[in-house]
């Protein structure tokens, strides 16, 4: 019985589905994550880290990224 593989960073596409917001958006939003977490660009941003700046909760954003 294999478990599914759980993901630690989160990318654009996953940002796009949870929030409604276009490619775009959702790219400099990552971008302003990054920003305040002085992070430099090629920096990956992890899902805890996103919901902690965004104010979502894990158990909520779960479904959306994991499918």
């Amino acid at each position: 019985m294999k478990s599914e593989p759980k993901r630690v960073c989160i990318y654009p596409k996953d940002i796009q589905r949870i929030t409604g917001k276009s490619y775009r958006q959702s790219t400099r939003l990552l971008q302003k994550i990054k920003e305040g977490l002085n992070k430099s660009k090629d920096n990956f941003v992890s899902i805890e880290e996103f919901c902690q700046y965004t104010g979502l909760k894990y158990e909520d954003i779960e479904p959306h990224i994991l499918g």
